[in-house]
């Protein structure tokens, strides 16, 4: 797969949905309350594996460029606390779902989960594996704020159980961390990726961010050398969104110090020829892996999911969502929890499942979903497919839509027959574009601002 030009990178320099869920968390509504997730549950078919997601609002300090749900505090103590309750609401799910129920993925995120001491982190998942049965050879991650955590900690994390790790890195260049108030140095970073390959992960991954203040196409080319160096298993490249009016830490960053739109794309371009000339595999939008990796192995097999952490090799399955402001999906409803600290706790104290908001999906959404997620994930929809499973007519249901689609397949992105549609190896690049045309709520709304760019 070849990189795609800098023109092109520009043309599709738009706005748009992520499509880790469709309908999209813009559309949740407080209208759906707890006991819709108590039905949704009490209809779920039992003994099917599920996903976990554990979200630790806790951070030590602030970067400046994060949009994450998240509480700075140095006050460790706190957390013990939110353990507290974080068992209470995995004891009223476990009520409604039965004990011992399988699990193949968990994922903790936040805010920076090694806030955590290593004795709170062994009681999260004592708890959770009391709670839930987890699978063997199933997919069990951790983000990892590199400033947080040594060797030692990381045979701890390894001797918990989980298997893989992700650093959040973003830039190695010292000026651009002082700009986006993180200082973690390449050398440490090197270490520590080493030390988890030691101590037995199964894969270890960088997250990188171009776009962010006081970057440019020369200095993210020295980061790049230096991430091919380290030859991550994976890699994920987003793209900073500069939303100060949504997020409050985005206000400290200088916007006269942000890179323009020629010099983010720029950088995109030089990330994608520098990551696949040395052997990664485009995954699809902002992920890459070595070819050996299970997420390589699942594109090249088709059989690869998306989920609200991202692409995934787990089986398409419900997900709990556990802590503030989590999003979990059960059958054909998604719900997020809370998004503050006081009105999760005062709902826990009330014995009540923390939800503030979410989604029954209509038919139409089901449908929609099926057709966007097979374009995100296999690159393609068959029209017979779709069809037998939601008895429509493809071409007459989707009329609008394939004609959009023509304008996108005479660019080469797509290719349109009478069997379907199949994205484009210089489509995949755009997936996301393509698959907007599907999203009926983001056609009917052209404010769009409120989405991060796809490239």
């Amino acid at each position: 797969m070849q990189a795609v030009s800098p023109e092109l990178l520009r043309r599709y320099d738009v706005a748009g949905p992520r499509y880790t869920s469709y309908p999209t968390a813009d559309r949740f509504v407080e209208a759906f309350t707890e006991a819709d997730l108590v039905n949704a549950l009490a209809q779920r078919s039992a003994r099917q594996p599920l996903s976990l997601y554990v979200h630790i609002p806790f951070c030590e300090s602030l970067c400046y460029f994060c949009a994450c749900n998240k509480i700075v505090t140095k006050h460790h103590e706190r957390a013990a606390g939110y353990l507290d309750y974080l068992a209470r609401e995995i004891g009223l799910q476990v009520a409604r779902l039965g004990a011992g129920q399988p699990v193949t993925q968990l994922h903790l995120g936040g805010g920076t989960p090694t806030f955590l001491s290593d004795d709170e982190l062994r009681r999260l998942m004592d708890m959770l594996k009391a709670a839930f049965a987890l699978v063997p050879g199933g997919e069990y991650s951790i983000e990892i704020d590199p400033r947080t955590v040594d060797g030692a900690r990381l045979a701890v994390l390894a001797g918990l159980g989980f298997n893989r790790v992700s650093f959040g890195v973003q830039d190695f260049d010292a000026d651009v961390q002082r700009a986006v108030h993180r200082i973690q140095p390449f050398e440490q970073v090197s270490a520590l990726m080493a030390q988890a390959r030691t101590v037995g992960f199964d894969s270890v991954n960088v997250d990188l961010i171009y776009g962010l203040p006081r970057q440019s196409a020369e200095s993210f080319a020295r980061t790049l050398e230096q991430v091919r160096q380290l030859r991550p298993d994976r890699i994920a490249l987003y793209a900073y969104a500069h939303l100060p009016e949504r997020f409050k830490p985005q206000r400290r960053i200088v916007p006269s110090e942000l890179p323009g739109g020629a010099a983010k794309v720029a950088m995109l371009s030089q990330s994608l020829e520098a990551f696949l000339d040395a052997g990664y595999v485009y995954i699809g939008m902002d992920h890459f892996a070595l070819p050996d990796d299970s997420l390589a192995v699942a594109r090249r097999q088709g059989r690869l999911h998306r989920n609200f952490q991202g692409y995934s090799t787990q089986a398409d399955c419900d997900l709990i969502g556990l802590g503030v402001s989590a999003i979990g999906r059960v059958g054909p409803t998604y719900s997020q929890n809370a998004k503050t600290m006081e009105e999760y706790c005062d709902l826990l104290d009330h014995g009540r499942l923390p939800v503030v908001r979410g989604l029954a999906l209509t038919r139409d959404d089901l449908v929609r979903r099926s057709v966007i997620m097979a374009l995100m994930c296999q690159g393609q929809v068959l029209f017979e497919s779709v069809e037998q499973a939601w008895l429509l007519d493809f071409p007459r249901y989707f009329a609008p839509e394939l004609e959009q689609l023509r304008e996108l397949a005479q660019q080469g992105m797509v290719v349109l027959d009478e069997a379907g549609i199949q994205v484009t190896a210089q489509g995949w690049f755009f997936v996301r574009a393509v698959a907007m045309v599907f999203d009926r709520y983001l056609q009917a709304d052209r404010n769009r601002a409120k989405f991060s760019r796809i490239l």
